[in-house]
């Protein structure tokens, strides 16, 4: 199985990711390294993000969950995935795949990146997210998790609605 956690700057993929993967043992990525300069000079500039400029970064991401799938091994991503269209790509041929989105509170969102340093996301850039985040439907194949609260019981949820029984 191969885990996306999923959701907006400032949500905790990174760390609620890194926890699940810590907590499985399985292997970690964080998607936000494997974004093309490019995209990484935008953001620091404070500039959104397009589309085309997400392409060769949702690429790498799908990639690096083929390698994993190839080598018969488990993992976890932090990868925004804000949008439907990019989860169904992301899914596509990939029904090792599981979906984590990660639902946050805007208040929650703007003191934690006020509160982060050293990451190239500006925080001006919540509000752009949050416009494009299309958080997923009872139609869609994921799992919708409320992580405003610590991430030891965020982790504890999303194993249970896995349904992989470590908790």
């Amino acid at each position: 199985m191969i885990v996306i956690v999923a959701g907006v700057s400032g949500s905790g993929k990174s760390t609620i990711g890194a926890l699940l993967a810590g907590q499985l043992g399985w292997r970690f990525e964080d998607g936000d390294e494997l974004h093309p300069a490019g995209n990484i000079a935008k953001m620091e500039a404070g500039v959104p993000l397009t589309d085309e400029d997400r392409r060769p970064w949702l690429d790498a991401v799908a990639a690096w969950i083929d390698q994993r799938s190839a080598a018969g091994g488990s993992g976890v991503i932090a990868c925004s995935a804000l949008k439907r269209s990019y989860r169904d790509r992301l899914r596509d041929g990939r029904p090792e795949l599981r979906v984590i989105f990660l639902r946050v509170d805007r208040s929650t969102l703007a003191a934690r990146l006020a509160a982060r340093h050293g990451h190239f996301f500006s925080p001006e850039l919540l509000d752009s997210q949050l416009a494009d985040a299309e958080t997923p439907l009872l139609a869609e194949p994921a799992i919708v998790v409320d992580a405003n609260g610590p991430p030891s019981d965020v982790v504890r949820e999303i194993i249970r609605r896995l349904g992989l029984g470590l908790s």
